[in-house]
């Protein structure tokens, strides 16, 4: 189970909680989670890098290889962003 930081206070989340959180970004409701999606994403939490991270994401977790992340890739997507410590606020 991965950790995330949330409102400054650790704690463990369950993948679907890390899943539902990151689908927040899901700004045109498609059922997936772009490049520009998740860049905003990782800006929303703080992060440096946002864009080469969300390349790196999209780059590890999209299997069929369409540019986005589908419900089917998102344990990917959660695995990736507890591997690389980062951060769901």
């Amino acid at each position: 189970m991965p950790w995330f930081i949330f409102k400054r206070v650790s704690y463990p989340l369950s993948d679907e909680q890390v899943k539902g959180m990151l689908m927040r970004y899901d700004k045109n409701r498609d059922g997936k989670l772009s490049k520009q999606e998740l860049r905003l994403a990782f800006k929303e939490m703080g992060l440096h890098f946002c864009s080469w991270k969300a390349g790196n994401a999209i780059s590890s977790a999209d299997k069929n290889g369409d540019g986005y992340i589908n419900e089917d890739e998102m344990s990917e997507l959660v695995q990736y962003c507890s591997r690389w410590g980062i951060r769901i606020v």
